[in-house]
């Protein structure tokens, strides 16, 4: 499927790359592809910029988390089907672990370990990561002012409660419009895409209150929100909160939120908060069908959207469309990146760390394994004294 003139990797050096990357991925989708972009654009240069930007536009386009699909599809590209197993096992493993670590603590007390010391200085840092990426990327995508009109126009609705693939379908038409205003017709092509399942129909009714599920229920119900699921943490607690604390009545809302900030404050994708739930309602089993089956569909769309980006490559009008998409990624990106900076940036010592990470990244090109691991152990050394 992709036969694109890509050098090619061993499937071990993939695997190792996305274990360590999915070891030290803290902050979210955004932090995620800013650690990619620096990983492999920059330092291993698989990737030209161009490329990297195509595969994150391409990677918003489908449903399920974007930076393990990013990963899964980089992984498809250097080393082929194992290459696309391995990268993404391998970013999600770390993470799981880790969650299914605090699962079981949480179920033997009752209560979240206080982790969030150790994130102190880490995020700091995280926006520094993120800001060069969003930096390095903007001067490939914003290349004459269509692109910078839209991703001006998607930057300010992406602070309002806008739907995320409602945002990207409309950056994508905008710039067609904007390109081809003489002679374009605005019939939605692509509105099916925005017809969205519903998947919390009525299956869940029977359950009784407090009724543990089977695994083939959790597995069900934990595919088809990776198989229809765009947007946020916040996105993925509505569907979790619509299926397992109101349908099946397994979890209470604090269950659940304690579920979504284990996914959001550990490395890795927040869908591992798929494996905080699976072992809260059936241990060890119940974690690691759930994992699979919320990752699963993102296996099945990245080599399926990679035909469609091959083909979009021969089309004017759908090369449009992408550059539309890819701005709007971007605008997505610096809009998280300023709600984690109101977050993170909290007094005078993670200030300070924010700025100094940024003059360590963007002018002296300091690998960001390192900051990461600075900032942990600054933020640790805060909490002890």
């Amino acid at each position: 499927m992709l036969k694109e003139n890509q050098p090619k990797a061993s499937l071990l050096e993939v695997c190792l790359v996305f274990l360590r990357l999915g070891t030290l991925s803290f902050g979210g989708p955004a932090a995620h592809i800013a650690m990619m972009e620096d990983e492999f654009v920059q330092k291993r240069q698989w990737l030209e910029r161009g490329k990297f930007l195509e595969l994150v536009g391409a990677s918003n386009l489908i449903p399920g988390p974007t930076s393990t699909e990013l990963a899964i599809y980089i992984g498809y590209l250097k080393a082929g089907w194992p290459g696309l197993i391995g990268a993404g096992v391998f970013f999600i493993l770390p993470a799981m672990l880790i969650v299914l670590f605090l699962a079981h603590i949480y179920v033997l007390y009752g209560e979240l370990p206080q982790v969030s010391f150790a994130l102190y200085g880490v995020k700091p840092v995280i926006v520094a990561i993120i800001a060069q990426a969003i930096w390095n990327l903007g001067k490939t995508a914003v290349k004459d002012v269509p692109s910078g009109l839209i991703g001006g126009m998607a930057l300010g609705l992406s602070f309002f409660v806008v739907n995320p693939l409602f945002l990207l379908m409309l950056s994508g038409v905008a710039m067609i419009a904007i390109k081809r205003a003489h002679k374009i017709k605005m019939n939605v092509f692509f509105a099916p895409l925005l017809a969205l399942v519903d998947v919390t129909k009525n299956e869940a009714a029977q359950a009784a209150a407090g009724a543990k599920l089977s695994l083939a229920a959790l597995f069900v119900t934990f595919f088809k929100i990776g198989a229809v699921l765009y947007g946020s943490g916040y996105v993925l607690l509505a569907f979790l909160w619509k299926d397992f604390v109101q349908n099946y009545q397994v979890l209470t809302s604090q269950q659940l939120l304690d579920a979504v900030a284990i996914g959001q404050v550990t490395p890795g994708p927040v869908f591992t908060t798929a494996t905080f739930i699976g072992y809260v309602i059936a241990g060890i089993p119940g974690a690691i069908v759930a994992t699979i089956a919320i990752f699963l569909p993102s296996f099945v769309f990245v080599p399926v959207i990679s035909i469609f980006l091959s083909k979009i490559k021969n089309s004017a009008i759908a090369s449009d469309f992408l550059a539309g998409v890819i701005v709007a990624s971007l605008a997505l990106m610096a809009s998280v990146t300023w709600t984690l900076a109101m977050s993170s940036v909290i007094d005078w010592l993670t200030a300070l760390l924010a700025m100094l990470s940024c003059i360590a990244i963007f002018k002296y090109r300091v690998n960001t394994t390192w900051l990461i691991f600075g900032g942990g152990a600054i933020g640790i050394v805060q909490f002890l004294f």
